[in-house]
Order: structure tokens, then C-alpha cells, then sequence
């Protein structure tokens, strides 16, 4: 990951750190108020990054980008606790620069309730993983978790359903 590239900060105390697991699958709870934003990066870069099942929308920095099926264009339905920290939502904080092959028309974006703005890619709130610790990893495609699959995007904007990994 990039200097650039922040993950949420969490205090999880020694009670909590047996339960983080049962957390992510908890799909009910209060909204996330986080300290500080999930993912952001003061000068993102939506890029495109190849793999076997095609190519798929990512980072500057290399993180690859996933929607969750349960929301709506205007609505994040990942706002539990569990959910925010296993799925940190993409979240602007500055310009949004786009790669080739990226499409400027399909990139807008959404407010979160903790009043963030989440960007979003032909309609869907962007992800990253929390489990994709490298560059280029896929490893939470085509997960059913929190209450809804999660997949990675096209450059057209379309989700890919087949289930692949990759450990960079």
C-alpha cells in the first residue's frame, strides 16, 4: 500500500480482539462513528488492474475496489462496526484523478451518516478489503458477508461474479 493510503484506526482492546471475527459477521448494530476517515487518499487515483477474469477497477495504489450488492446508489448499506472495518468504504478527501481505461462519467459519489463522502463507480459504493494486505490482492471476491456479496468491478462499471483470488 501507499504511504498515502490509510486504513480506519481502531482501539481494540484485549475483550474485544476474540470477537473481531464475530464482528464482521454481524450485520445489524448502531452506525460507525469513526475518528478519522476509512480510505482515503488526498489525490486517489482510480486505475484499472489486470487480472485472469478480466480487468477490474483498483487504486493508484494498488488496492482493488469491491461493491457490495445491498446498496443503492445513494445509500451505503455497510455501516455496522464489523462490516466498516472488514470493508473500509472509499472515501474522498480531494481530487479524484482518473487512469486510462477508467470512465470520468461513471465516477460520483455519496454521503455516509458519520458525514463523509463515499465515492462511487456507475452507481456502486466503493470498497477496499481489509484482508487485501498487498498490492494487486483479490481475496474478497464474490464473498457473501455482512449481509450481501461482494464483487469487483469492470471498467464499465459491471460487477464480475465468478470467484477468483489473487495473493500478489
Amino acid at each position: 500500500m501507499s504511504s498515502r493510503f490509510r486504513r480506519p484506526t481502531l482501539i481494540v482492546t484485549a475483550a474485544l480482539a476474540g470477537s473481531a471475527f464475530a464482528l464482521s459477521a454481524c450485520n445489524s448494530g448502531p452506525v460507525t462513528q469513526l475518528t478519522s476517515p476509512p480510505t482515503t487518499d488526498s489525490s486517489l487515483t482510480l486505475t484499472i488492474q489486470h487480472t485472469p477474469d478480466g480487468d477490474i477497477l483498483a487504486t493508484g495504489g494498488g488496492a482493488t475496489l469491491y461493491d457490495f450488492v445491498p446498496d443503492t446508489p445513494k445509500h451505503s448499506a455497510c455501516l455496522n462496526d464489523g462490516c466498516v472495518f472488514q470493508w473500509p468504504p472509499l472515501v474522498e478527501d480531494g481530487p479524484i484523478t482518473v487512469g486510462p481505461g477508467v470512465h470520468r462519467s461513471l465516477v460520483s459519489t455519496l454521503k455516509r451518516p458519520d458525514g463523509s463522502t463515499q465515492i462511487s463507480y456507475n452507481g456502486h459504493p466503493l470498497y477496499t478489503y481489509n484482508l487485501d494486505v498487498k498490492p494487486g490482492m483479490v481475496t474478497g471476491q464474490a464473498i457473501d458477508q455482512d449481509g450481501g456479496p461482494w464483487y469487483v468491478l469492470t471498467p464499465k462499471g459491471n460487477e464480475i461474479h465468478t470467484s477468483f483470488t489473487i495473493n500478489g
